[in-house]
């Protein structure tokens, strides 16, 4: 909304230096200070109105034994990261532009999934908060909604996108692409499930999800900026997608709502996010990957989530698989998802967050080198 206030300004009496709000690199610095500052703003705020109601986390049994003394910890602070991220991208970014208003659409209604299921859970006192089949329910509509709006409605978001609208680019390879074809749609689906999911299960340490979340968001911020550069994707050889570079000034203001939200979700935390904030963050990273024709190269970029998930899935398996042969379950690791199997070995929380930090930056150079070495 200030975008169009101040380029109708610039239009209209040229003042000295607002011409400034039609690079889109001066607009992504100013939406990640806007979500800054409103988290630091907004955080105290919702943290003591979240306690006054006594909205804290339950204690979890399937957790190591140290978690239960984060039984009573204000939760749902996904509310805190959505304003920081939803209102400096309202701000800044250029709503005409279709690539941001299917992020943002894919981030409120996930978000909308996981504020049901948090509000089930913590105010009604559901344990299982939202039913299972229910939030996939949800997550799949969101991904039905991006997919077909992208395959069938192409000319909404570039009329030059339809060449490309079931196509992704291959990491490591110069001018292949990889067509997806009538799988696509069920391909986006898969992408937002997923990354919902995966942000889902690794949010179980303090700090942890909304840092690498933070990292992951600054590693799109580049790669949407050059996907929107013509001269940059020219020079990368990869396919240019006009107005792609919209999507820098979203994942600016992730950058900044995670930081934002990271020095109250610091260990020891003042406030989890609980799936509220999760949820969304995580579709929100499918959808980015999907915009951007990177779906390829997600399990580079997110390869702690891939971790993550993939611990769960092998425990359980293994689990089910040795309980029906000897008729005991054995278990790979000692606990899932991977940080408490970390955990259980003896190490800090803040060792293992530190260390998944160093591993999801790793990830993000080799990403980021994937443009080059081709």
């Amino acid at each position: 909304m200030l975008y169009y206030v101040l380029d109708l300004l610039e239009r209209m009496y040229h003042p000295a230096g607002f011409g400034i709000i039609r690079y889109i690199t001066a607009r992504a610095a100013a939406a990640a200070i806007t979500a800054l500052v409103i988290a630091f703003w907004l955080g105290p705020v919702i943290i003591r109105l979240l306690r006054e109601k006594q909205i804290g986390e339950a204690a979890k049994l399937e957790a190591p034994k140290t978690h239960l003394t984060k039984a009573g910890t204000p939760t749902m602070g996904g509310l805190i990261v959505l304003s920081a991220l939803i209102i400096p991208t309202l701000l800044w970014a250029n709503l005409g532009n279709m690539y941001v208003v299917l992020v943002l659409v894919v981030t409120a209604a996930l978000g909308a999934v996981g504020f049901l299921d948090d509000y089930l859970k913590v105010v009604k006192r559901k344990p299982k908060g939202l039913i299972g089949r229910y939030k996939i329910v949800g997550q799949v509509l969101v991904g039905l909604m991006l997919g077909g709006v992208i395959y069938f409605f192409p000319q909404w978001i570039d009329p030059d996108l339809w060449k490309l609208n079931s196509y992704t680019t291959v990491p490591f390879f110069k001018n292949q692409e990889f067509d997806f074809g009538r799988l696509y749609i069920p391909m986006v689906v898969f992408m937002i499930v997923y990354t919902s999911n995966a942000v889902n299960l690794t949010d179980g340490l303090d700090g942890l999800a909304i840092g690498i979340v933070g990292i992951v968001g600054l590693t799109l911020a580049v790669i949407s900026y050059i996907s929107g550069n013509v001269v940059l994707s020219d020079y990368l050889t990869i396919p240019y997608l006009r107005g792609n570079g919209e999507l820098a000034v979203y994942c600016a203001a992730m950058v900044g709502a995670a930081l934002g939200f990271l020095w109250f979700n610091a260990y020891p935390a003042q406030v989890f996010m609980g799936d509220t904030g999760s949820l969304a963050l995580g579709g929100a990273l499918g959808a980015l990957c999907v915009l951007l024709k990177k779906e390829l190269l997600l399990p580079t970029l997110g390869g702690v989530f891939l971790a993550e998930t993939l611990s769960v899935i092998i425990q359980r398996t293994y689990f089910k698989y040795t309980k029906r042969r000897f008729g005991q379950g054995r278990r790979v690791f000692r606990m899932a998802p991977l940080h408490h199997h970390f955990e259980m070995l003896g190490w800090p929380e803040p060792k293992i967050v530190t260390r998944f930090y160093i591993v999801a930056v790793l990830m993000m150079i080799l990403s980021l080198a994937t443009f080059k070495v081709r």
